[in-house]
């Protein structure tokens, strides 16, 4: 049973959204050929979907701008802008993700107390997202990851993945994923890779589709 993880391709996300990635929109089309012709089982997605007082957003600390170093439940957090509120636009998938593919949508971040990269679980790692359960319960014994950001949500995925669940082949694909910093993207591969994560791209993927 193999599957696809598709992490947060949300517009908030993309080009025009509240916490833009850079390029993040290029990854959409590599997603689709892969959920079209990847030999996929299963297509998951992740979803972030905060209250908007989220505890992780800078508006919701006195005095402190995006992309500052704050706290959150005693804990330091990276300060937010505000991106991917429930029910709004930004939060909605990428209009060009063919989004009638995917069989199941996790939906994280929900917690105003602590933020939720992984969308396996809470950044504290007490609570999970019941994402891992989903996979064990449909018997996937492969799953590729990717999406955005290559050095927040993507790699936090990538390792609890590996860690919960034993005796999945992970791998993480470079071309679908997109990072916030050219530093960030580096530090993450090779912090998967040392994890003994294989990275593949698309091209890898499909060649092994059409064998």
């Amino acid at each position: 049973m193999k599957a696809l993880l598709l992490v947060d391709l949300q517009n908030g996300f993309c080009p025009g959204g509240n916490l833009p990635v850079a390029e993040g929109d290029q990854v959409i089309p590599v997603a689709n050929r892969l959920m079209r012709d990847g030999g996929y089982d299963l297509i998951l997605a992740s979803q972030d979907w905060h209250p908007a007082n989220h505890g992780s957003f800078a508006s919701q600390h006195p005095h402190a701008r995006p992309f500052e170093m704050g706290t959150l439940s005693g804990k330091p957090q990276m300060l937010w802008p505000d991106h991917c509120v429930r029910g709004t636009e930004d939060a909605d998938f990428h209009p060009q993700l063919e989004k009638s593919r995917i069989h199941f949508v996790q939906k994280k971040g929900q917690d105003i107390g602590v933020d939720s990269y992984s969308a396996f679980r809470d950044n504290d790692r007490s609570a999970l997202t019941g994402l891992a359960d989903e996979i064990r319960r449909r018997g996937v014994t492969a799953l590729d990851i990717g999406g955005l950001a290559t050095d927040y949500c993507v790699k936090f995925s990538v390792l609890d993945a590996l860690e919960l669940l034993p005796g999945v082949r992970v791998r993480f694909v470079s071309d679908l994923s997109r990072g916030i910093s050219p530093e960030g993207v580096e530090a993450a591969v090779s912090q998967m890779r040392a994890a003994g994560v294989p990275v593949v791209t698309s091209a890898d993927i499909l060649a092994e589709a059409s064998r």
